[in-house]
């Protein structure tokens, strides 16, 4: 089956854009760029990881290096002028692609992990005491669990979980029940990392909101593969990762909104983010470089902006159409094997990867083998351990595809785990 008969992109004038994905697999590890001794193509499905580049983010990020490396906001000469206004179009950029109100309410950080480390430090530890309680779900990756979980115990918060039922849906009828009059923050997932699962992030907002508390969306997964609106969203705060949306590693993004962010105070203090300093105290610079202390990630940003445009280009309603397409066409594959545990819904009703298991064999050793295919997954609990335990499974591989991946690929993921079915049958 051809992948143009499934999507509305043209992945082949796609994929030319991608220079990684013309490269061959399975020489030495220390072989720099392709081994003159591989001869495996790569089909790399771990995008739910970190995503390929394509050539103009590339050269966006090059450019910048080539003809106008400065720093921002700091000198009156040109170079410095140059960085400083390419710097503040990556946050008008980034706040026109998820519906913000302006570059007031888009804060540059190092990856997602700090954006909610920003929130959960800098208003969580200062607002939450012991009659407080903070929701997330069961399902959260560690970087949207841990640093509530570690805020809650500093604070004598309760930290309350919404489960997942057998299905791998929220519990909604846990939710209504757990969001209660001493919540003061509701922090869920928007797409699973593990189980492709969509969580009814307006739903839970609007739980939230009727107890006048604030709603936290990790969008890691689900900004970079479908249109995401803050006002639709019905959130407070949303935070995401430049490198799994073809940017460059190195910048996150939060979105608050403003009248929130003008209340926060910073969670790290220094340069740029001060308007005036004595001996004695300092004030804070305006939004949003009051949060963006010392050095920003100006090339990152500068990365960043040209991948916004390239899936501006594209038309995010047919990215998730791809993903959703490809996804339940992988879904279905692997389970028509019959032998294949996948994790989460159907493949109708999840984000674009599927987490699995073949019976018998560790996803470790799975992984393995589809390495010596040269297709790429991941393997391990994908930064959910606890979810992982609640499954009693101590792993799992997990196939993520983006915009440049077929149903040729697929077809490559499935051959790999059959060569792994007979090696252990």
């Amino acid at each position: 089956m051809g992948i143009q008969s499934l999507t509305p992109l043209d992945v082949a004038s796609i994929r030319a854009d991608f220079p990684i994905l013309t490269r061959t697999v399975g020489g030495p590890v220390d072989t720099p760029g392709p081994s003159p001794t591989a001869a495996t193509p790569l089909v790399y499905l771990d995008n739910a990881a970190t995503s390929q580049s394509p050539q103009s983010v590339i050269d966006a990020i090059s450019g910048y290096y080539e003809s106008y490396n400065a720093n921002v906001h700091r000198g009156i000469h040109q170079l410095s002028m140059e960085a400083s206004l390419a710097y503040e179009a990556a946050h008008d950029a980034v706040a026109s692609f998820i519906g913000a109100a302006g570059r007031e309410e888009v804060i540059f950080t190092k990856n997602t992990t700090e954006s909610m480390n920003l929130v959960a430090q800098g208003w969580g530890l200062r607002t939450l005491g012991p009659d407080d309680s903070v929701v997330v779900t069961a399902m959260e990756h560690h970087a949207s669990l841990v640093p509530w979980q570690q805020v809650c115990k500093r604070t004598g918060a309760e930290l309350r979980y919404i489960p997942v039922t057998d299905a791998g849906a929220l519990d909604m009828d846990a939710a209504r029940s757990l969001i209660d009059a001493s919540t003061a923050m509701v922090s869920v997932v928007h797409i699973s990392n593990t189980l492709g699962t969509i969580a009814p992030v307006a739903e839970l907002a609007e739980l939230a909101h009727a107890q006048d508390a604030y709603c936290f969306v990790d969008g890691a997964q689900s900004v970079p593969t479908r249109p995401v609106d803050v006002d639709r969203l019905g959130a407070d705060f949303l935070a995401f990762s430049g490198h799994k949306m073809l940017g460059p590693t190195g910048i996150g993004v939060l979105w608050g909104r403003e009248a929130v962010l003008e209340e926060m105070e910073p969670y790290l203090y220094g340069g740029e983010m001060i308007r005036r300093v004595t001996y004695e105290d300092s004030t804070w610079e305006e939004l949003p470089w009051k949060f963006e202390a010392g050095t920003p990630p100006i090339a990152e940003a500068i990365g960043l902006h040209a991948a916004v445009e390239y899936l501006e280009e594209l038309g995010m309603e047919r990215v998730r159409a791809h993903e959703d397409a490809l996804t339940a066409y992988a879904y279905d594959r692997l389970a028509d094997s019959g032998d294949i545990d996948i994790y989460g819904p159907s493949g109708q009703d999840r984000g674009g990867l599927v987490a699995f298991n073949l019976e018998g064999v560790h996803a470790h050793d799975l992984s393995s083998i589809l390495d010596d295919a040269g297709v790429a997954v991941r393997a391990g609990d994908h930064c959910t351990q606890p979810l992982h335990d609640a499954l009693e499974i101590p792993a799992s591989a997990r196939a993520s595809f983006y915009i440049y991946n077929t149903t040729d690929e697929v077809d490559a993921l499935v051959d790999a785990v059959g060569v792994a079915r007979e090696l252990f049958a």
